[in-house]
């Protein structure tokens, strides 16, 4: 008995919908954190612009991993909410304090994963905290290039740069493949060592 074309349409139909509802969850949530309001209003017209974007414009499709985890999800919500709160007090207090002016860098940093939709994930996070901004990408050398207020010495860019590392592994903790996890888990082991030298550095020149 050969199985309904009708229904098999429909499987194949729920399976993309499936797959592509955590990019259509975030293109949502990404409008309201870009009008900073998270009302009704606010998300019906970021429905209206997911489904837009979704189904009017020619995109390249997205490979999800399929994978989400609803824990480190979580995490990296409630770090990032702090991220801002601690990046607009630091801001404010830099601007207002006159005793020195806050240097200023473009700083490069190199992504470990090999993927579109966590490089974009990466630039927007860095992009809405306060005190960084992506001013250019380097998608085939997988680069973001950041301008960075408060920067003073190397040991702030090395900061800066493990920052932007952290939230990396974070969106793929959350929505990452398993691949990338190990890619992840394999260049913080690597990198450990040169973060821990970047923090005596620090340490010394502070003691001077």
């Amino acid at each position: 008995m050969s199985p309904d074309p009708t229904r098999s349409r429909v499987r194949r139909v729920a399976a993309a919908v499936w797959r592509q509802l955590p990019f259509f969850v975030w293109l949502i949530a990404l409008w309201m954190l870009l009008w900073g309001q998270f009302t009704w209003l606010a998300f019906v017209t970021g429905l209206a612009a997911a489904v837009i974007v979704t189904r009017v414009f020619r995109l390249p499709p997205v490979e999800l991993s399929g994978r989400v985890n609803l824990w480190w999800g979580l995490v990296f919500v409630l770090e990032f909410l702090a991220a801002v709160v601690h990046g607009s007090l630091l801001v404010a207090w830099q601007v207002l304090d006159f005793r020195r002016r806050p240097g200023t860098a473009i700083i490069a940093v190199h992504l470990v994963t090999d993927d579109d939709l966590i490089m974009t994930h990466v630039g927007v996070t860095a992009s809405l905290i306060p005190g960084s901004l992506i001013v250019e990408t380097d998608r085939d050398r997988r680069i973001l290039y950041l301008h960075v207020i408060g920067v003073r010495d190397d040991a702030d860019v090395e900061k800066q740069r493990a920052s932007v590392h952290h939230w990396e592994e974070r969106i793929v903790r959350a929505v990452g493949s398993r691949a990338q996890m190990r890619a992840i888990v394999d260049a913080s082991s690597r990198r450990s060592p040169v973060v821990e030298r970047a923090k005596r550095d620090e340490t010394r020149g502070g003691a001077r």
